[in-house]
């Protein structure tokens, strides 16, 4: 079920060459993304392995478990400023909860309950919620530079979205 990976595996350990890196992010950045695979963080940024850390998840939305990984990042792995990149044609955009909850319930016949897809109505809404959590968490610096991004998956454009946070 995996032969594929597996034997592309064997190809890259033929050329591959321990690059000496460390575990810190070498440009001070981490990324927050989506894991839409239409999404090339290295390339879209022009980084390295190595540059950042980036962490990625449905909607590349501010989650318990991404904060997890940016705490960890600002504290040990040299992180000093995050990007969060949305992108266009997503599938957590312009739908509701309750509309990807009855698609989950019904492509697999159960009932998802109260689960949180976290969909939002648009980005800038969905930017400003993650960036206020973000802010108030009180186990990341407050000097952290956060820059807020849209990614056209059409144009390969990246859009900063200026985020008013509330008063």
């Amino acid at each position: 079920m995996f032969d594929d990976l597996l034997e592309a595996n064997r190809r890259y350990r033929s050329t591959f060459r321990d690059p000496g890196l460390t575990g810190r992010a070498a440009r001070g950045l981490a990324l927050l993304t989506c894991m839409d695979s239409r999404i090339d963080p290295l390339a879209i940024l022009g980084l390295v392995p190595g540059d950042a850390k980036i962490i990625r998840n449905a909607g590349a939305r501010v989650t318990e478990d991404s904060l997890r990984s940016l705490v960890l990042g600002a504290s040990l792995l040299g992180v000093t400023r995050v990007c969060i990149m949305q992108h266009t044609d997503c599938a957590m955009v312009g739908r509701t909860d309750d509309e990807v909850r009855a698609r989950v319930g019904s492509h697999l016949g159960v009932d998802p309950g109260e689960w949180e897809p976290l969909t939002t109505p648009d980005h800038v809404s969905a930017l400003r919620a993650d960036l206020v959590r973000l802010r108030s968490c009180p186990l990341l610096p407050a000097d952290l530079e956060v820059g807020t991004f849209v990614y056209d998956v059409r144009e390969g454009r990246l859009v900063p979205v200026p985020v008013d946070l509330p008063a």
